[in-house]
């Protein structure tokens, strides 16, 4: 729906009015896709793209603190995007680093690095730990920042901590195949302690997962957004919220 100003904006704050607070979900999971296809769309460079959608990221953390969200989860690179042409992950990362120090400077809001770091660049890694250590004591809004992240990757690493502690403890390996049940992976994920994600949201149209949070998306509903992520606004967000208040939320049950 596209309305002429000043209806558009009328109609935002008509959606924004009629949000149940009650319904709101406390973690949202955001997949950021479409920035190369909006450059190309428009014949920019694909660093053009990148940076653009990384503008738009202080936008949604702000919506999302509006309506009462408490955890974000940002998937701003996989580690299938670790294959990328080596000049294009080169101007990625560095965009990356540069968002991460600014959401980080405005000491708004507490970042968390989730990810394989291990396989990211050493400048990388020092930036997400600086901006992790200057927003611990943040008291607002939960920002994971995926990066260098795949779903697969972090059940792997789940249970290889999980071994590797238990291990030190003396336990046998017939003890731990005894005992190993969900909570074990649970308690060894990237976002352990925080809630799973209610709701996820996917832009650029595709309606595919691509290996997000796979482990604590169980129960997660999911919404599919037509616009490329550097084009999303803030009424695409307020209708992804509006359509997971409006849902029927059985859990499997």
């Amino acid at each position: 729906m596209h309305l002429p100003h000043p209806l558009y904006g009328l109609y935002e704050r008509r959606l924004a009015a009629s949000l149940p607070r009650d319904r709101v979900p406390r973690h949202v999971g955001v997949i950021l896709d479409g920035n190369r296809r909006w450059a190309k769309q428009l014949g920019e460079s694909t660093a053009t793209g990148h940076r653009r959608g990384a503008d738009r990221i202080a936008d949604l953390l702000g919506w999302s603190e509006e309506v009462g969200v408490e955890v974000v989860t940002l998937w701003m690179l996989s580690t299938d995007n670790l294959t990328r042409d080596p000049d294009e992950l080169a101007a990625l990362l560095g965009i990356i680093e540069d968002v991460v120090r600014e959401l980080a400077a405005t000491r708004r809001w507490r970042l968390q690095a989730v990810g394989a770091l291990d396989l990211l660049p050493e400048r990388t890694r020092q930036v997400l730990s600086d901006a992790q250590a200057a927003t611990a004591d943040v008291d607002g809004l939960h920002v994971n920042v995926a990066i260098g992240y795949g779903g697969r990757k972090e059940i792997a690493d789940a249970v290889r901590s999980y071994l590797v502690d238990r291990a030190a403890e003396g336990v046998t390996l017939d003890e731990i195949a005894a005992t190993f049940d969900v909570e074990h992976i649970a308690e060894h994920l990237y976002t352990k302690g925080q809630p799973d994600p209610d709701l996820v949201i996917r832009t650029s149209g595709e309606q595919r997962l691509g290996g997000f949070l796979l482990w604590q998306s169980v129960h997660s509903e999911y919404y599919f957004c037509e616009v490329y992520w550097p084009d999303f606004r803030r009424v695409d967000f307020l209708r992804a919220v509006r359509d997971y208040a409006a849902r029927d939320r059985r859990r499997g049950r």
